[in-house]
């Protein structure tokens, strides 16, 4: 059951990051500029007060972790980190292979 839910979260955030491409396409197509919307960006836009929270929980506990790994993921084009969670998330919770001459019992 929770691998289900898993792979329900994986598949949305494909689908999310498929709609970003969507998005950031139409928007070169209309103005002629390729402009990837940034997932830093697209945080802020949802909710800004907990991108600061984070920011200070990660500072406080692991302040290493904030501009070298987290900083460099925030300045990412928002389809390619929806579609890399999720592919991993696909992969990672993906059903079991089923045994040849064994029974699950």
């Amino acid at each position: 059951m929770i691998r289900g839910f898993f792979r329900l979260i994986g598949l949305l955030l494909l689908a999310g990051g498929f709609i970003f491409v969507v998005y950031d396409g139409a928007r070169w197509v209309a103005d002629q500029t390729l402009r990837f919307t940034r997932f830093g960006q697209f945080w802020n836009d949802v909710h800004q007060s907990s991108q600061q929270a984070f920011r200070i929980w990660v500072e406080d506990h692991v302040p290493w972790l904030w501009d070298s790994v987290i900083k460099v993921v925030l300045d990412q084009p928002v389809f390619a980190v929806m579609g890399v969670l999720g592919i991993i998330l696909m992969i990672l919770f993906r059903p079991r292979k089923p045994l040849i001459g064994y029974a699950r019992d």
